[in-house]
């Protein structure tokens, strides 16, 4: 499978643009450039008393040009720098401005993405036609927006202890779920290189749209067929040392690749949210590997096919496995700690006596017929509280933030150009 070819030039690939990836999410528009008897500095749009100008939407454009992002209408466009203009007013009512330090250290960050110095960060950007001060403008808005938003709603978003309770599915009250999107990329010792630095250019990817591309090209899971997109699943369901990670990113946010046996993943938070119904944790996993030599080739994935129409729970296997080899068989029970992160990453997509037929053992020579046998409820702990008040803190300010913002435009005098 040819890795990185294809993709690095869906992106413009190279050097330059895989830093430039950094910056994909922040400026998603585009725009139609004034008529020549405009001025780039004439209004475009007017949100209240501020205004948009031509010059705004076309340095947007360029960083659309040079990062290739398709899809963005001139509509959406205009409607992501108009709330751009609501969300400067409501901070510069409050008195809320970013410290010149604070900047600072936001564009120290993205340089270092690309792993950059900041001087060099901003040269590369200069020379493609956007100014230092579009981008110390975009740091110092996206950060002020964060405290304004905090300052504003953080006493409303913090969770109560009988809210962290249901989250974390205790006292049968509730529990926390994610949406996940996930990219599977499978290594051999020749591809291992190839397959770290795909990952590595995926994990800066922009938005949903680009990372459920990359899913359909180059991931191994059943998944990429939907894009990577993963039904709803419970925080307990996971590895334990996956779930703060998880916990960790915002809407939109991947993590940093994940090594697997035979594989590198990455996952892309698409949602949370509490549910009604109570989410136990486990102290043990029971479940069970049935081998099938050949790894993914037709017949054997016909095999495997057929087999999950034979078998309806994991004793059933021990019937098929009698008279072969004893190592064709493993029934095995363990702590969720101390199950393989790939295995524990199918198992989580699991209900008991469900099977997957994704993972390969052998450098892809053996096909791994894993099948989930049984969860036993546990009472501990292992996602901190903390851990999950942070994420209920999150997801409930974002919230907050979207329905003011929404209330903002509805009391706005916007006139177009």
């Amino acid at each position: 499978m040819q890795l990185i070819s294809g993709f690095t030039k869906s992106l413009r690939s190279g050097y330059r643009n895989s830093v430039l990836l950094v910056l994909a999410a922040a400026f998603v528009a585009l725009a139609t450039p004034p008529a020549q008897s405009q001025s780039l500095f004439s209004p475009a749009i007017r949100v209240n008393q501020d205004i948009v100008t031509w010059y705004e939407l076309q340095q947007r454009q360029q960083f659309l040009d040079l990062l290739g992002i398709p899809g963005s209408s001139e509509t959406e466009v205009r409607n992501a720098l108009i709330d751009d203009r609501l969300r400067k007013q409501a901070m510069r009512d409050a008195g809320i401005q970013a410290t010149p330090e604070d900047v600072q250290s936001g564009i120290d960050e993205f340089a270092s993405r690309g792993n950059l110095s900041t001087d060099e960060f901003l040269r590369l950007l200069n020379e493609e036609g956007v100014s230092t001060e579009t981008v110390r403008d975009f740091v110092a808005d996206q950060l002020s927006w964060r405290d304004y938003v905090a300052t504003r709603f953080l006493s409303q978003a913090r969770p109560s202890e009988d809210e962290i309770n249901r989250a974390l599915g205790q006292g049968g009250g509730g529990g926390l779920q994610v949406l996940l999107s996930e990219i599977i990329i499978p290594v051999t010792p020749q591809t291992l290189a190839q397959a770290e630095a795909l990952a590595d250019e995926i994990a800066l990817l922009p938005d949903q749209e680009s990372f459920s591309a990359a899913a359909t090209q180059y991931s191994a899971a059943a998944t990429r067929e939907n894009g990577g997109r993963l039904e709803w699943l419970s925080i307990t369901n996971l590895p334990p040392a996956l779930q703060p990670v998880i916990l960790g990113l915002k809407n939109g946010e991947i993590t940093d690749p994940l090594a697997l046996p035979n594989a590198v993943a990455l996952f892309q938070m698409r949602g949370i949210r509490e549910t009604a119904g109570s989410a136990p944790r486990y102290s043990e996993i029971d479940y069970a590997i049935y081998s099938l030599p050949g790894g993914r080739n037709t017949d054997t994935l016909a095999k495997a096919t057929k087999l999950k129409e034979e078998v309806d729970t994991c004793d059933d296997l021990y019937g098929l496995a009698k008279g072969q080899s004893p190592d064709i068989l493993d029934r095995i029970t363990a702590k969720p700690s101390e199950i393989p992160r790939d295995v524990a990453l199918e198992l989580a997509k699991l209900d008991p006596n469900e099977v997957s037929t994704a993972l390969t053992r052998n450098n892809g020579q053996t096909l791994m017929f894993l099948m989930l046998c049984n969860r036993t409820r546990d009472l501990g702990e292992e996602t901190t509280r903390v851990d999950v008040a942070n994420a209920l803190t999150q997801q409930r300010l974002q919230a907050l933030a979207d329905s003011l913002l929404e209330q903002l435009r509805a009391e706005a005098v916007i006139i177009e150009q």
